[in-house]
């Protein structure tokens, strides 16, 4: 379990065709704690700690993690944001995330608004029930919280604003209108939904 409140970021140094793909991890967080077979949010994805080295970790992904996820688009020098498994008692500064991505969004758009900058993302329609203003939604890792969604003829649209702090200390200083980010929706939304049908 996680929180969506990014500590550190990292860069992929290698991927190797296995079985599954092996990631290495290049990055400063304090890994002298985390056991072998802990969890990392990489991007929002969750993954096990197979290895460490020093200077980084290496994780493996399965073949449905690379189909609904966008590690298939990750490649040597990516920049990922980073979060360690929370842990009973610890703060929770964002809201509730598994670490289960639901799928991808496409950044539309990113405007300069103020010192903040406003990213629209277009939503499949079977993830966009899920999303609600004022409600939060991780991306990439990062707690977020929705200005606004609307539906067009295509698809949904929805908006965030990405504060400097933010911006500065995540992949997000990075990211160019045609990436696709990974998105897990609220999981009280997704329950509710379930109970209603």
């Amino acid at each position: 379990m996680f929180t969506g409140i990014v500590t550190h970021t990292g860069r992929v140094a290698s991927l190797e065709k296995r079985g599954d793909l092996r990631l290495t991890i290049e990055t400063d967080m304090d890994l002298a704690a985390t056991a072998i077979g802990a969890s990392i949010a990489c991007s929002g994805v969750c993954l096990t700690v197979v290895a460490k080295h020093n200077g980084g970790f290496a994780a493996d992904v399965s073949a449905e993690s690379l189909a609904c996820t966008n590690i298939g688009d990750w490649q040597v020098g990516t920049r990922i944001n980073l979060e360690k498994s929370l842990k009973v008692g610890e703060e929770l500064g964002g809201h509730i995330v598994s670490g289960h991505v639901d799928g991808v969004v496409v950044i539309e758009e990113i405007i300069p608004e103020g010192d903040s900058h406003r990213f629209t993302f277009g939503i499949p329609e079977r993830l966009a029930r899920y999303v609600a203003v004022k409600g939060s939604i991780c991306l990439n890792g990062v707690s977020l919280t929705v200005n606004d969604i609307r539906d067009e003829a295509a698809e949904s649209l929805f908006t965030v604003n990405i504060i400097p702090h933010t911006l500065q200390l995540t992949a997000f200083c990075d990211a160019r209108p045609g990436d696709q980010v990974n998105v897990e929706v609220d999981i009280l939304s997704r329950y509710i939904d379930r109970l209603r049908s």
